[in-house]
């Protein structure tokens, strides 16, 4: 039976990811991470803000929000990503092929979204086809992109400089589609604010050719190869249930405990994307303003968490700081009903379940990606982060499709304010079932340690 890996010695702290952005292949890992994370939002919550904006019932956002399920079934063409060269740029090389197609796909589906929009031709079920060839490209790129980060750090000092980096480029892109969009929305319109993301697609597309190829990665896959095609029965297999058996294999009986937290860890953030941007909105408030707050305090406490969640991985180690995050993101969710029972008259009220939620979202965030980092194996790095990722996405993609029409159903008998806060709350208490795992895994541990001991 193997626990968990270690933290790294080294803490990574901002200021020294930031000074380490000297290093190309930082911060080419940094923009990268801008491209992962441009997408998200723009096919969730912010997608959701637009359709509020069109008129669209709260039920019917909650159910769109199903293109989301692209990224938790990832991990089923994440052996492809993983073994085979993309189409049409097999001479860029393996891992940078696969981020620039599916780029360019995310760019080209954005561009779509502007230019149908929600009434346009086809209606919802045109930009909701389109949205999902987005969700779709930009899981294919998180394939690609996490398996990156992976193989080309040299030890753990720099796979947590990598994650800093990414994280920090990641949180970028969101306060670029969950912020600033909005106060382009308020002065240019939907359209051409969606118009302009899907341009700035090109940072992420400028920072896949100057990256250079993980050197490690050919020599594993080729040593894979030479052992059984992909073509065969073998080697298919291998590709597909080998980095399962690893896992399995590498971590014993700690395995399963292990994907169980992870997949209900961040159930309390997902489960309110759909209804963040409706809630916004049905608060009164304008655009900018909601977007000129995310880009102020939000900004500062998304940095701020993305800073302690590392350090406290280093010093506290990966377990106890996941425990840590599955606390604040309780309260974080939780402080937007203090929000919908007084009202957002008081913005610094608003401001501070923003700054609130922002940093507790941004903490548990690093805490997971670390986590989950340190257990894949080099040559199934691909698809078993993949699988990991799409494990803890599963049931928060799912269930908050519900979202919204849960709040809808709340708000029978009640005020809408009123339904908001109770659904704000009970996603706050979501977080527990991921609290008591991580409590037992962390024991579990300790016995385990013990035993080793004597």
């Amino acid at each position: 039976m193997t626990a968990p890996a270690s933290a790294p010695k080294k803490s990574i702290t901002l200021r020294q990811t930031i000074l380490a952005l000297k290093s190309p292949p930082v911060a080419m890992m940094l923009a990268l991470g801008f491209g992962s994370g441009l997408p998200f939002l723009l096919t969730g919550a912010t997608f959701g803000y637009w359709l509020r904006d069109e008129g669209t019932t709260l039920t019917a956002i909650g159910f769109l929000s199903w293109v989301g399920l692209a990224y938790t079934f990832k991990f089923i063409w994440a052996p492809i990503v993983d073994r085979l060269p993309a189409p049409f740029l097999k001479k860029r090389g393996r891992r940078r092929g696969w981020v620039v197609l599916s780029q360019l796909l995310v760019a080209a589906g954005l561009l779509g979204m502007a230019l149908v929009g929600p009434h346009g031709a086809g209606g919802l079920a045109a930009i909701g086809a389109l949205a999902l060839v987005v969700a779709f490209a930009s899981a294919t790129q998180d394939i690609a992109v996490d398996a990156w980060r992976i193989e080309a750090a040299a030890d753990p000092d720099e796979l947590g400089l990598f994650t800093s980096s990414f994280t920090l480029g990641y949180r970028i892109a969101l306060l670029v589609t969950d912020a600033l969009i909005l106060i382009f929305a308020q002065n240019l319109g939907w359209p051409i604010s969606y118009g302009m993301m899907a341009a700035a697609m090109g940072i992420g597309i400028f920072a896949a050719f100057r990256m250079p190829e993980p050197a490690r990665l050919e020599t594993a896959i080729e040593e894979r190869a030479r052992a059984a095609s992909l073509l065969s029965v073998r080697g298919a297999t291998d590709a597909v249930i080998g980095p399962l058996i690893e896992f399995f294999r590498h971590h014993g009986a700690w395995a399963l405990l292990m994907l169980t937290m992870i997949s209900v860890y961040r159930l309390p953030e997902f489960v309110i994307g759909p209804v963040a941007g409706p809630f916004y909105h049905d608060l009164g408030l304008e655009k900018d303003v909601v977007g000129g707050i995310r880009a102020s305090v939000g900004l500062i406490a998304s940095i701020l968490g993305i800073a302690a969640g590392g350090v406290c991985a280093v010093r506290l180690g990966y377990i106890r700081t996941l425990i840590l995050g599955a606390v604040l993101q309780g309260f974080g969710v939780a402080a937007y009903a203090v929000v919908a029972t007084f009202g957002a008259e008081d913005l610094r009220l608003f401001g501070a379940a923003m700054a609130t939620d922002n940093f507790c979202y941004a903490f548990a965030g690093v805490a997971l990606v670390t986590y989950m980092s340190s257990l894949t194996s080099i040559g199934y790095t691909a698809t078993q982060y993949a699988l990991l990722s799409s494990i803890y996405t599963l049931f928060g993609k799912f269930l908050k499709g519900f979202s919204g029409a849960v709040v809808d159903a709340l708000d029978q008998g009640r005020t809408l304010m009123q339904a908001y806060a109770i659904f704000y709350i009970g996603a706050g208490l979501i977080a527990l079932p991921a609290l008591i795992l991580c409590v037992i895994l962390t024991r579990q541990r300790a016995e385990a340690r013990s035993g080793s001991s004597l």
